[in-house]
This record gives C-alpha cells, sequence and structure tokens, in this order.
C-alpha cells in the first residue's frame, strides 16, 4: 500500500508538532528537533499505523518513544522520536542495544541515530495477536508454528549472547509479523546485564498464558502444560542447542 508523506517543515504547528514533541514542547524544541531531522536526512512522515495520538495515526508509542512511519532520502524508514518526558536523556543506548541485537539478526535493523530520534528498518506487518486472529482455513497450523519457531530462534539467539528483551512476558506489543519478516521489536528495557530468559518468556505467554495461549490452542493442539514446563525447566538450567531442540520438539515446532 502506499502511503502518503508530509514534509517535516509541517511539523513545525499543531497538530503535526505534537509528534515531535510529545506529550509537550516548545516552539523552539520543535524547530531544533526538525533541524535534527534534516541533518538525519529525514525528508518527510507519513501519518499511518494502528495507534492513535489524538487524531494522527502512528506506528506505535511506548514510555520512551513515538514511533512513525517516515523517508530517509527515498528509503521508508521507522523513526522512533524521544518524548520530551522520558526519563532517557537520548536515544543512543538504545540504538546500542539495537546493534546488539543485530550482530545475531534479531531486530529491525538499526541505521541511524542522534540524541532525539532513532532511525530503523521499517517492517510492514501487524502485531502477532491481530495476526493469530487473521488466521483462518487449510495452513493455519502451518503458518503459525512457522511464525513461533522463528521467534523463539531469535530468543534462542538472544539468551546464547547473554541479552535480555525485558517485556516478552506480553508479547501481543513486542512482536510483528511482516509479509517478508517477522521480528521481536522495541528493545528500551532490554539489558545486557540481567539473566536473559527470552525462550522462558516467550514460550510461557504463547503456550502457556492466557489470552494468546488460548487462541494458539485452538488452532493446533498443544502439548500438556506440564510437559512444556518440564522441558523449560531442563532449558533453563543449561541454555543448549540440544535443550532448545528438545523444547522445540515438545511444542511440535
Amino acid at each position: 500500500m502506499a502511503h502518503s508523506f508530509i514534509s517535516i517543515k509541517k511539523f513545525t504547528d499543531e497538530p503535526y508538532s505534537k509528534i515531535l514533541g510529545y506529550p509537550k514542547a516548545t516552539r523552539r524544541q520543535i524547530k531544533s528537533r526538525i533541524n535534527e531531522l534534516e541533518k538525519l536526512r529525514i525528508k518527510s512522515i507519513s501519518l499511518t499505523g494502528p495507534m492513535t495520538l489524538g487524531k494522527l495515526n502512528i506506528l506505535g508509542k511506548g514510555y520512551v518513544g513515538v514511533v512513525v512511519l517516515a523517508k530517509k532520502g527515498s528509503k521508508e524508514v521507522a523513526l522512533k522520536i524521544r518524548r520530551t518526558d522520558s526519563q532517557r536523556k537520548e536515544m543512543r543506548s538504545e540504538a546500542d542495544l539495537l546493534k546488539i541485537v543485530n550482530s545475531v539478526k534479531v531486530g529491525p535493523k538499526m541505521l541511524d541515530v542522534s540524541k532525539n530520534f532513532l532511525i530503523m528498518e521499517y517492517i510492514d506487518g501487524i502485531k502477532i495477536i491481530d495476526w493469530i486472529n487473521s488466521l483462518k482455513g487449510i495452513g493455519s497450523a502451518k503458518k503459525l508454528k512457522t511464525v513461533i519457531r522463528k521467534i523463539l530462534e531469535d530468543c534462542y539467539n538472544l539468551d546464547q549472547i547473554g541479552f535480555d528483551h525485558g517485556e516478552l512476558s506480553n508479547i501481543s506489543k513486542h512482536i510483528i509479523v511482516g509479509k517478508t519478516k517477522s521480528t521481536l521489536i522495541d528493545f528500551e528495557s532490554s539489558s545486557v546485564k540481567r539473566r536473559p530468559s527470552n525462550v522462558t518468556s516467550i514460550t510461557q505467554a504463547i503456550f502457556i498464558g492466557s489470552g494468546i495461549a488460548k487462541k494458539v490452542q485452538k488452532i493446533y493442539k498443544n502439548p500438556p502444560k506440564e510437559k512444556i514446563i518440564g522441558a523449560l525447566k531442563q532449558y533453563k538450567q543449561q541454555k543448549s542447542l540440544e535443550n532448545f531442540e528438545n523444547l522445540s520438539k515438545i511444542l511440535k515446532l
């Protein structure tokens, strides 16, 4: 689907300025941010996405920033804009975390960063919960297994480098299923200092938790919870490939 883009020069005024300086910014701050965007070669922004900020559509919103679709040169990118009330004083630390996950081919690619902006690969897709709700008919179980297997492999790769996502118990916000790529997103709460529990968190959320687990169960029959918990305990003790493959086998992936 072709998106329509608005020049960043128009973002000095309401209602667009709300996006660049959410929740509140002075005219001077907005102008300074537009200069910052020009240095990053961001030309325009598209007000599209599943969430709204006032009456404007956006891709996402979190404690640290607002995410919109933008153009860097002629390329469509995801632009994360630091909130003016964020406890984070800059976006570079999140960019560093994204570079770490990119090193094991996880997450959207980190493209550029400045004090108030993080530019990432734009993944055209939908949240996993909406994607699962859209599955119908023959082949649904196979499609679902393929996506879950890919996400679990990403989590295993993060576990191996000692990287903890931190918010995978609430996966509906943190997994995007796209036409060409399905991936974990939003690494603002991630850490390399915590003990990683990515595979454990995601497995519990998809197969043992409430909402998503019930929907998954309708598409393909899950093994008994006791079996899953046993395999997870084994994996937790030793995050080896053998234990990961054993868990995948139990989950029929």
